[in-house]
């Protein structure tokens, strides 16, 4: 435990480190990336989340998915439930406040939130990632929880996590309760981590949990 939280210690500090120059490039070349991709494209209904703590920026992404007219989604802290998440619709119009760990969401409205199990595409930041698919969050359990549904049944959402290349490791351990990816993207390229993630999904997609796809740039 005591390792796991030093590494998320310095693997938060390592996105923390690069300069804004660094994340809007990053930002950029993801956004590159992924839009054009045939997951995206078939996608309709996307969450997104809004950057914090050094996370690689998905707005660039967020803004090219409202222009092709795609619903958009961010995750708000679930009210009265422990660490758990619902996804609410967001458009540019949208008010923002800041939750209790002052990252901006939308106000927890009942009649403006999709089911997690009817999102076509999820877009989840990483603290850290390995080769195998193996992911480290901020400790919360957030995504775990309300995805869990996903060990019991098989369900269309696509887990897509991001983060910058400099987050990888060599291995991570996984817990039973953690929730797996079905493929990681970074500035770098697409990895897919989960048996039946289909290589349509991604233009220049390789074979599962090998390695981060530089041949896409």
């Amino acid at each position: 435990m005591a390792e796991r939280k030093s590494l998320r210690q310095t693997l938060r500090q390592r996105r923390r480190a690069l300069t804004p120059a660094q994340q809007r490039a990053a930002a950029a070349k993801l956004c590159r990336l992924l839009r054009h991709q045939p997951l995206f494209i078939r996608s309709r209904h996307i969450a997104f989340y809004l950057p914090n703590d050094g996370e690689i920026d998905p707005r660039p992404l967020l803004e090219a998915a409202l222009a092709c007219g795609k619903r958009c989604y961010l995750p708000v802290l679930k009210p009265g439930a422990e660490n758990n998440l619902w996804f609410v619709r967001f458009d540019k119009n949208t008010p923002l406040h800041n939750n209790r760990f002052g990252i901006p969401e939308p106000r927890a409205d009942a009649r403006r939130v999709l089911a997690a199990d009817q999102l076509d595409l999820v877009l989840l930041p990483l603290v850290g990632f390995d080769a195998q698919g193996g992911r480290m969050g901020m400790g919360g359990g957030f995504y775990d929880r309300t995805f869990e549904f996903k060990h019991r049944r098989k369900q269309k959402t696509y887990l897509l996590g991001l983060a910058h290349s400099c987050q990888q490791v060599a291995q991570l351990d996984v817990a039973a309760w953690d929730i797996p990816l079905s493929a990681i993207a970074t500035e770098q390229g697409v990895q897919r981590c989960c048996r039946g993630v289909l290589a349509r999904d991604f233009i220049g997609a390789v074979s599962s949990r090998v390695r981060l796809l530089n041949e896409l740039f």
